[in-house]
């Protein structure tokens, strides 16, 4: 046997003993690729993958769940004391209440059949009373006898709104009582805690301290339920400053002398909220 045939017989000899190893290695390769029925999980291959997708489901649920929210308040009527933002049109304008919904401008029809104009600085509260809709222009005008012009809501179609039934300034008692000029014969709607009763009509709101004013006095030109110190109410009327005859001529107020000389001596000339 020469060298050549030799080589020949060691290699087949050496390829035998190794074909068991050489099998069971390549089924381990084949057989998991044979799998057909198991299910495979589909993951992320990088972590910005995994980022993206874990993104893209927080953001569906925000907007499935604000959703939810928004079309709960639909048809349902609601008071908000909030600031403007801006002026949409000539009688519309913009707000935000993240008590009512959460990151999203709300938009405000004015539907009262009563002018209504922004206050001149933003940090001024208004308190509005109004139905949630969805906003559809001509189902607004319609239903509403408006005449809101389509070229100022183009951005606005299916969006929540309140149109708003009752409209009116809210500043606090202090802001009142130290400068009323600005506010003496509109329509305002005032908060605050109840501080001195001094009858069925008249009982003063507890000033914020920040504004350094006094308590602000309030007149039923009714008598009203009984309220009590410290309870916190919100009451709608027209400021006027305590001027008793003029108070007399517009309301015709009947009230006791002695409370009328108990108010003047310590109101005169300052301002009050008549509340009709």
């Amino acid at each position: 046997m020469n060298i050549r045939d030799k080589k020949y017989k060691n290699c087949l000899q050496k390829l035998r003993k190794n074909r068991g190893a050489i099998a069971i290695s390549l089924m381990a390769i084949i057989l998991p690729a044979c799998s057909y029925n198991e299910p495979q999980a589909l993951t992320p291959t990088t972590p910005q993958q995994l980022q993206n997708q874990v993104s893209r489901e927080v953001v569906d649920q925000e907007v499935v769940e604000e959703k939810d929210k928004t079309d709960e308040l639909i048809g349902k009527t609601v008071t908000i004391r909030t600031q403007p933002i801006r002026l949409v049109g000539p009688t519309s304008f913009t707000v935000r209440d993240e008590k009512l919904i959460e990151d999203k401008d709300i938009l405000i029809v004015n539907a009262t059949n009563q002018p209504f104009t922004l206050p001149s600085s933003n940090n001024i509260p208004i308190q509005i009373t109004g139905q949630v809709r969805k906003f559809d222009l001509d189902k607004i005008n319609q239903d509403y006898n408006l005449d809101l012009q389509v070229d100022y809501y183009r951005n606005y179609n299916n969006q929540p709104v309140i149109v708003a039934k009752s409209l009116a300034l809210s500043p606090e008692p202090g802001e009142l009582s130290s400068n009323p000029s600005p506010y003496y014969g509109k329509k305002l709607t005032v908060t605050g805690k109840v501080e001195n009763i001094n009858s069925a009509i008249a009982y003063t709101l507890d000033e914020d301290k920040l504004f350094g004013g006094e308590d602000l006095l309030v007149l039923h030109t009714q008598p009203q339920a009984k309220v009590k110190r410290g309870e916190q109410v919100a009451v709608t009327g027209v400021l006027r400053p305590m001027v008793i005859a003029d108070l007399q001529r517009d309301y015709q107020l009947n009230w006791d002398a002695n409370l009328q000389k108990q108010l003047v001596a310590k109101y005169r000339n300052k301002p009050v909220l008549v509340v009709q």
